[in-house]
């Protein structure tokens, strides 16, 4: 193999006998490059929308949610909430309890979720700094107050400022009742503030205090989930271990991730997908380099004519030009990477490629991973190496100088 290389280095290196050579071997290699600068850039882009979009869920989402297996609600006793308190790693523990409801203000009317909250919840996520009307605010002098989610704003036209138009909130009641009694607990909640998170989040959630949204399912201690925030030097996955073990099986014990999984996976899924795509447009351009290397091939007959005279073996020949079109792709490779990390720099300076609409970003997102460079050099050098295969086989056909007697 050193031997193969040395000689593929020289050949590399060599002049050609005609320009038509050099050129051909500079669109492949151009080729490469774009095709390698390219699949970097989709991972990166990728990236950049995993991040966003993580990070606002992470505004919602806690480090670690704890929710029953079978039902909806359980009873967190203090004894509970203290052995929680007291793993290593957990910072705080805030109680909740979530359901469906509907919701009336004025003449508008729409069903969404109601979250009650403690007065941790604000330290377990990051809700209060997505406050974008209003003011964070769940109870205050006897009167119950809503944060609602810009989408559930909009549907009921909540105005955040009118003091004296109450929410109200109905839910049915858990237990028979008789034919002309009320079906439905009702409670007034006063619009205190709007948050924008994530569409899904938006379009929603209604967040009111715990006592409220116990009154309205008529709950004493019950929640749905304990949700956990992590102090930052400690293992999350650690942590997890821990408290699973801590509330047994009759409790799942959720990260982030696992949190949103159906919607991580699809995001894996259309970026590997994507990754595909790029790489059988690769495959197409790996053409240029087989006629590259053709030529090559064409043009050094006469040398592997002298080398099998001289002994060289079929290997041997095969192994120069595969190594020659290895060489090749590490120069589109390095080029193509040169370039991705250049267009990186610009976008994340100067947002070259915007987003029309209004949305919460102004250009696309982007995110650039060193571990994403060895998956993008090992396709662009296994799809150089397939396509370095042809014109190696056609080298091996040639035939030994036969010496005359």
């Amino acid at each position: 193999m050193a031997l193969a290389l040395r000689i593929a280095l020289r050949y590399f290196a060599s002049k050609r006998s005609t320009n038509a050579i050099h050129i051909i071997t500079g669109i492949a290699v151009f080729g490469v490059a774009m095709g390698a600068a390219a699949l970097l850039l989709v991972l990166s882009v990728f990236n950049g929308f995993e991040d966003l979009i993580t990070g606002m869920y992470n505004s919602f989402n806690p480090d670690l949610k704890v929710v029953p297996l079978q039902g909806k609600t359980f009873v967190a006793d203090e004894a509970t909430l203290s052995r929680l308190k007291a793993v290593p790693g957990v910072k705080y523990v805030s109680c909740t309890l979530e359901e469906v409801a509907f919701f009336e203000y004025k003449s508008n009317q729409d069903f969404g979720a109601v979250k009650g909250v403690d007065s941790n919840f604000i330290r377990v996520s990051n809700v209060d700094s997505m406050v974008r009307e209003g003011a964070f605010l769940l109870e205050q002098e006897d009167r119950y107050y809503a944060v609602l989610g810009l989408g559930m704003r909009n549907k009921l036209n909540v105005n955040v400022d009118d003091q004296y138009a109450p929410l109200t909130v109905y839910m049915p009641k858990r237990q028979e009742t008789a034919m002309l009694e009320q079906q439905f607990r009702r409670r007034f909640i006063y619009p205190a503030g709007t948050f924008v998170i994530q569409q899904e989040f938006d379009n929603k959630y209604v967040i009111t205090s715990l006592e409220a949204a116990r009154e309205l399912l008529g709950y004493d201690e019950e929640v749905s989930a304990l949700e956990l925030r992590l102090s930052p030097d400690a293992s999350p996955t650690t942590v997890q271990k821990a408290i699973q073990e801590l509330m047994g099986a009759q409790f799942v014990v959720k990260n982030r991730y696992e949190q949103e999984e159906t919607f991580m996976r699809l995001m894996q899924v259309e970026k590997w997908l994507s990754f595909a795509i790029v790489s059988l447009m690769m495959l197409m351009v790996s053409f240029n380099l087989i006629g590259a290397l053709w030529m090559i091939v064409l043009e050094k007959q006469p040398d592997i004519a002298i080398l099998k005279s001289m002994g060289a073996t079929d290997n041997l020949v095969r192994n120069i030009f595969l190594l020659e079109g290895a060489l090749l792709c590490l120069i589109g490779i390095g080029t193509g990477f040169i370039l991705a990390i250049a267009i990186y720099a610009a976008q994340k300076i100067f947002g070259i490629v915007s987003i029309p609409g209004n949305l919460v970003i102004d250009s696309y997102p982007i995110s650039m991973r060193i571990g994403d460079m060895p998956v993008v050099a090992a396709t662009v050098l296994f799809i150089g190496l397939l396509a370095s295969l042809p014109p190696a086989m056609r080298a091996v056909r040639v035939q030994a100088l036969i010496r005359e007697e």
